[in-house]
This record gives structure tokens, sequence and C-alpha cells, in this order.
């Protein structure tokens, strides 16, 4: 979606810094093959560097409440992001609902059977003595709204005892991938970004909350690089990237 361009990023990538800098960002794990994307292309255009620490949306709002160092926060949750505002971090009138993204249920390898999820569907049936590899279920947001659609399904405690919780949505993504769990719920743009997984299903938007990534200027941030980055995750260039991998783009 076409968004315009801010005068400093059309600065940023007229030529490259004359003085280099580093931009550190924190993201979901979620966004990792598009971000890294969107980074590549920044620090070509401009000769900055750009640093990107992924994790659980959780454990990253954690660290920069703590003090971590970061300039931007890119969050798969509005409830973590709301965390780092109440703590006074992001800059005021920087946050923005950045990208959205959908819910799926993924098997292992190519070619594997679709599943009808609803009300009556026996997931625990399907997985047998294997598991269902989720992001930790009380604090990812990848884990929280699989958690929560399995309740509004009536599924949760039919497979709670299944479940293999693992740090962030890209390692419950890597266990299906490597055939430790025959299943996994993981986002949209996660199976995309895998060629060793299928996606058999895809939850009703509304058994879970909107899947929202809020994405905000951090009050540590210290010069125009910061600026710049920030606001290239808003271009033309990062629409198509992220949208490539599976995302909606929000604004």
């Amino acid at each position: 979606m076409s968004r315009p361009l801010f005068l400093g990023l059309a600065l940023a990538l007229a030529a490259p810094a004359a003085h280099a800098d580093e931009v550190v960002v924190f993201a979901a794990a979620s966004l990792k093959t598009a971000l890294d994307a969107v980074a590549a292309d920044f620090q070509a255009a401009t000769g900055h560097t750009v640093t990107i620490s992924y994790a659980g949306s959780n454990a990253l709002a954690k660290q920069i409440i703590e003090g971590a160092p970061a300039d931007i926060f890119v969050s798969a949750a509005v409830n973590w992001m709301d965390e780092v505002e109440k703590a006074g971090l992001v800059v005021p009138g920087s946050r923005e609902d950045l990208l959205g993204n959908t819910l799926v249920l993924i098997a292992h390898g190519k070619g594997a059977a679709p599943v009808e999820i609803g009300p009556g569907t026996d997931l625990a049936g399907l997985l047998g003595d294997g598991k269902l590899s989720m992001a930790l279920v009380d604090s990812v947001p990848a884990g929280q709204y699989g958690k929560a659609s399995l309740e509004s399904l009536g599924l949760w405690a039919g497979v709670e005892a299944h479940v293999a919780q693992a740090e962030n949505v890209r390692a419950a993504l890597a266990l299906v991938s490597s055939g430790e769990a025959p299943y996994g719920i993981v986002y949209a743009s996660d199976a995309v970004a895998d060629d060793n997984v299928t996606v058999v299903a895809t939850f009703p938007a509304d058994s879970h909350k909107p899947i929202i990534y809020p994405a905000a200027l951090l009050t540590g941030a210290a010069d125009a690089a910061d600026t710049a980055f920030y606001e290239a995750l808003s271009s033309d260039a990062a629409d198509a990237k992220f949208t490539g991998q599976g995302f909606a783009i929000l604004k």
C-alpha cells in the first residue's frame, strides 16, 4: 500500500551515508524473513548498519523495559507494545499499527492433507502420539492467539496435554519443519518462509483477537539513521517485502 516517505528517508536513500550509524531493532521472531530483506535493502542504499534482535515479543518488551539498548520495537501483539509505552519508552506520536497476520495450522512436509478446523475437529486424534507445536501459550503472542482460538473452538482441553511449547513462533515452526512435531500453530508468514511445512487449515479470524504488529521509535533512538529506518518500514518497497511473506499492510 502506498504511503509517502518522509524527507529524512529520502535524503538517506539519495546516497550512501558519509558517516555510518547503527540502527538497533527489537522485532518479533515471525518478522525475520521479511524484515531481514527490508534491512538489507536499507543497508545497501545508505551504508548504515541495521542490527536486529529477534525473539518473542514478551521477552523483547521486558528487555527494553529493563534497559536494553534499542532504537525501534516491532511487536506481534498490542499488549506488549502497551507495556513499553506505559514505561515511557516510546517516542510520542511514533507508534503505528504496521502489519496484520493470519493464524494457521501447519503439518510437516509437503502435500499434507487439509484439515477442517471447527468445534467438531478431532485434533487430538489427528495428532495421535505426536505433539502440537506452539509458541509459549501464556506469554508469546502466537501461542496466546493459538490457545485463544483453540479455546474458542472447544478444542483446547483435548490437546493441551499434547502441546510442545517453544520459546517463540519460529522455534515452534522449526519443530514441525524438522519432523519433531507433526503439526503446529504458527502465523501464515512463518509457513511461507519454510518449504518443509504445509498449511493445512486457517483458524477463523473471530476465534482470537486481531493479530496486529505495532511498531514504534523508542526514546533511545539518537540519530537520523534510526528515524530513516523506521520510516523505511512504511515504504512501498517494505510493503512489497511484507506482503510477499504473507503479512497484511494495515496503514
